[in-house]
C-alpha cells in the first residue's frame, strides 16, 4: 500500500489519460479516478473528502455568474447578432487583403467581450465566416485559424468564464482579472490581425481583397454601424458596471443576461418559444460545466491528499533557474496539461498547485494570473484535445478534415506564445489597466 500510494500522483494522471484517449466525458473521469483512488487509499472514510470538494464547488457564490453568462451566450446565437456583427465590420474592412479573417479576428473578440463563451465565437464564425472565405478563396490554413483565434478570445477578454473560476478559487479580484484581461486580449488581437496581414500583403492569393464593384459604399458602411450600436452599448453596461465597482461579476452577468433580452425584443428576433429554448440549452450547458468542476475538485481534493500538490511544488521549486526556472516549469505545466484537459479542469487542478509556488517566488499574483490565462488560451488550439478543433470540427463536419483543422492551429499557437513572452518581458502591458482603475 505505501508504495501505491508513492506513486499514486503519477498513476492518477496516467489512468486520467487513458480515460480521456477512451472518450469518457472530462467530467466523469476526473471523478470516477479521484473516487477510485479515495477508495484504494482510504477506504469508505474517504467519501467525506469527496463531498467536502463538491460541496465546496456548489456553494461559491461566484460561480453564479457562470450560468448567467451562459444563458447571454445562448440568447446571442438565438437573435443572430453575431452574423449582423459580422455583415458590418466586413462592409469596413473588405477593402483589405485578410479582411474577412480580420473581421472574424475583430468580431471574435466583440462577441467574446459580450458572452465570454468561447464555444459560441468558434462555432458562430465557423458557421458565418468560413463559407464566406471559401467562396472568395482564401487559403484554407489561414482561414481556420483565424475562425479559432478570434473565437477563442473570448477566453480571454472579459467577461470570461475562466477567470470567474480562477478568481474564485485564488481569491484575486476578479474585476483586476477582467481589466488585465482586456488590456491583454487586445494585445493579442493586435497580433493576430498583424499575422494576417502580413500573410495577406506578402502573398496575394492568400487572402485577396474584395473586387471595387464588390465593396460597400460609404454609405452603406455607416447604415452598418447601427446594427452594432446595441451590442457595443451592452459590452459597456456590463463591463462598465463591474470595472467600476457598481456592480459584481455576478451581478453584471445579470444585467447582460437583461440587455441581451432587451436586445432581442427591441429586434423583433427574439420571442417566447426562442426565450424557452435559449433557457434549456443554457441548463445543459451549465450542468456539464457544473459536473465538470466538480469532477475536478474531487479528482484535486484525492490528488492533494495523496502528496500530488507537494510533488509538482517541489519539482517546481527545485527547476534551475531560480524564480525565473520557476516560471517557465509553471508555464510548461500549464502548456501540457492544456494539451489534454479542458480548461476549466485545468484551472482546477493546476491553480492550487502552481499559483502558491509562482506568488512565493516573488511573482505578483496578477500578473501571474494574466500570464496563466493567456498560456491557457492555448489550450482551446493545442492537439490533441484542444476544445476549439472540435468546436469548429463540430461546424464544417465533413467538408474539413481534422487534420487540416490540426495545421491551422500551428501559428497562433505560436503568437500566443508570443504574447507570454512579452507579457513577461513587459510585465506592465498586463497590469496597467489594473493599477488604473484601483487609483
Amino acid at each position: 500500500m505505501m508504495l501505491l500510494f508513492d506513486y499514486a500522483p503519477i498513476a492518477m494522471f496516467l489512468v486520467l489519460l487513458l480515460l480521456l484517449f477512451l472518450g469518457v466525458p472530462i467530467a466523469f473521469s476526473l471523478a470516477s479516478v479521484g473516487i477510485v483512488f479515495a477508495l484504494m487509499m482510504w477506504g469508505l472514510d474517504s467519501t467525506a473528502l469527496l463531498t467536502s470538494a463538491t460541496w465546496g464547488i456548489m456553494n461559491n457564490f461566484t460561480l453564479i455568474a457562470i450560468p448567467l453568462f451562459i444563458l447571454m451566450s445562448v440568447l446571442l446565437e438565438k437573435t443572430n447578432i453575431m452574423s449582423e456583427l459580422f455583415d458590418a465590420v466586413y462592409k469596413w474592412s473588405g477593402g483589405l487583403r485578410g479582411g474577412l479573417a480580420i473581421t472574424a479576428i475583430v468580431v471574435g473578440a466583440i462577441i467574446g467581450a459580450i458572452s465570454g463563451v468561447v464555444a459560441a465565437g468558434v462555432i458562430g464564425l465557423g458557421l458565418i465566416a468560413l463559407p464566406q472565405m471559401m467562396r472568395y478563396r482564401y487559403n484554407e490554413t489561414l482561414s481556420l485559424g483565424s475562425i479559432m483565434a478570434g473565437g477563442t478570445l473570448g477566453q480571454l477578454i472579459p467577461p470570461s468564464l475562466n477567470m470567474v473560476v480562477y478568481g474564485a478559487i485564488t481569491g484575486v479580484s476578479v474585476s483586476s482579472l477582467f481589466a488585465g484581461g482586456l488590456s491583454a486580449g487586445i494585445l493579442l488581437m493586435l497580433l493576430f490581425v498583424a499575422y494576417i496581414l502580413f500573410k495577406a500583403y506578402t502573398k496575394e492569393d492568400v487572402a485577396p481583397a474584395l473586387k471595387k464593384e464588390e465593396r460597400a459604399t460609404l454609405q452603406e458602411k455607416f447604415a452598418s454601424l447601427k446594427s452594432i450600436f446595441l451590442p457595443i452599448l451592452l459590452i459597456l453596461v456590463v463591463l462598465g458596471s463591474i470595472f467600476t465597482g457598481i456592480a459584481t461579476p455576478t451581478e453584471g452577468a445579470g444585467v447582460g443576461v437583461l440587455g441581451t433580452v432587451i436586445i432581442g425584443v427591441l429586434s423583433k428576433r427574439l420571442n417566447w418559444p426562442k426565450m424557452k429554448e435559449s433557457i434549456y440549452e443554457s441548463m445543459k450547458m451549465s450542468g456539464m460545466v457544473g459536473w465538470i468542476l466538480i469532477g475536478a475538485a474531487v479528482f484535486s481534493a484525492v490528488f492533494s491528499g495523496v502528496g500530488g500538490n507537494q510533488f509538482v511544488s517541489e519539482m517546481a521549486a527545485n527547476a534551475p533557474g531560480g524564480k525565473w526556472g520557476i516560471l517557465f516549469f509553471s508555464l510548461a505545466f500549464i502548456i501540457v496539461l492544456g494539451m489534454f484537459l479542458e480548461t476549466m479542469a485545468l484551472i482546477m487542478l493546476a491553480t492550487p498547485i502552481i499559483t502558491p509556488v509562482v506568488v512565493e517566488a516573488g511573482f505578483d499574483p496578477l500578473w501571474w494570473a494574466i500570464i496563466f490565462m493567456v498560456v491557457l488560451q492555448m489550450a482551446f488550439l493545442t492537439p490533441p484535445f484542444g476544445f476549439a478543433i472540435f468546436y469548429l470540427k463540430s461546424a464544417v463536419g465533413d467538408k474539413v478534415s481534422i487534420g487540416k483543422i490540426y495545421r491551422a492551429t500551428i501559428p497562433f499557437i505560436l503568437i500566443q506564445l508570443l504574447a507570454a513572452i512579452l507579457l513577461i518581458i513587459f510585465p506592465e502591458l498586463a497590469v496597467w489597466l489594473p493599477k488604473l482603475l484601483n487609483k
